[in-house]
């Protein structure tokens, strides 16, 4: 019987290398009960993977990764679940904050053609940048455009040489209002891969019951940069203020990644009782809603 999930997947819609329906079609061959596909600030994949879903017998719940800002802290990860992806309102926003996206990633291939002309190198092209992305364009997209024409080996040495010298400001959601879009969606919000934000504990308590004040609904406590040790606190801290628990590997796809259950680090098993959680959860806010 299968009873593993993985609610934290990237598409091409947003910055991952497989497709909605290949990566459903990936998560059955990996055995996975459930999956939710949660691309950058966008939900443009998800009718794809919930009908491969019904074809590969794999459980899909709708999902979306906010890009938030609270107090000094800015690209915080907030994760959506179960809500109704076709709401106008929610559609609205994401296309607004994409629209953001786009002009802000424009202007960081035109400094960084700059400094390639300074260099004595040839620039690429944005325009061919924005086809490859297929979904939501992010700076990795740009990345792969410069190793592509031999400006750098790798990701991390375009970053490091281009993507970061030439960054631009981002745009992000205020956490309250984010966390109210999803909710308005009748969904269910988590705090992504929580150590990204910080790794000191008592800091991140007191994070925890400043955003649950705001409503937060759930922690991935089961995330990529956590060893058991963390997912065990992760799961305490979640339980003492009543959130829900939720877990993700945050797959992207890309070097050759393969999608399997326990995700990059081999012992994250992620169980199916995450999905009873949240879709309890959004039932509930749904039932207040009607």
């Amino acid at each position: 019987m299968k009873s593993y999930v993985d609610l934290h997947l990237h598409s091409t819609c947003s910055d991952g290398a497989h497709g909605p329906a290949r990566l459903v079609e990936l998560a059955a061959r990996a055995g996975l009960a459930a999956i939710a596909i949660a691309d950058h600030d966008n939900v443009d994949g998800i009718d794809e993977a919930m009908a491969a879903g019904r074809t590969f017998d794999v459980e899909v719940l709708s999902g979306v990764e906010l890009s938030v800002s609270w107090g000094g802290y800015e690209d915080i990860h907030l994760l959506g679940y179960c809500f109704d992806h076709r709401l106008p309102a929610l559609c609205n926003a994401l296309k607004e904050f994409r629209e953001f996206r786009e002009s802000r990633n424009e202007g960081i291939v035109t400094r960084i053609n700059q400094q390639l002309l300074k260099e004595g190198r040839s620039p690429i092209d944005f325009a061919q940048v924005q086809q490859s992305a297929e979904g939501t364009l992010g700076r990795p997209h740009i990345a792969m455009a410069l190793i592509e024409q031999g400006h750098a080996r790798n990701q991390e040495e375009a970053f490091e040489r281009y993507l970061v010298p030439c960054n631009l400001p981002k745009r992000f959601f205020p956490i309250d209002q984010a966390i109210d879009l999803i909710h308005e969606a009748g969904g269910v919000t988590s705090l992504a891969h929580p150590f990204y934000i910080t790794t000191d504990r008592d800091e991140l308590r007191r994070l925890l019951d400043c955003f649950v004040l705001l409503g937060l609904d759930g922690v991935e406590a089961y995330n990529n940069r956590a060893t058991n040790d963390d997912i065990d606190w992760f799961i305490t801290q979640a339980r003492r203020r009543g959130l829900v628990i939720t877990g993700g590997s945050d797959f992207h796809g890309a070097d050759g990644g393969e999608l399997l259950p326990g995700g990059v680090r081999g012992n994250l098993l992620i169980p199916y009782a995450c999905v009873d959680e949240i879709r309890q959860k959004a039932a509930l806010r749904q039932d207040r809603q009607v």
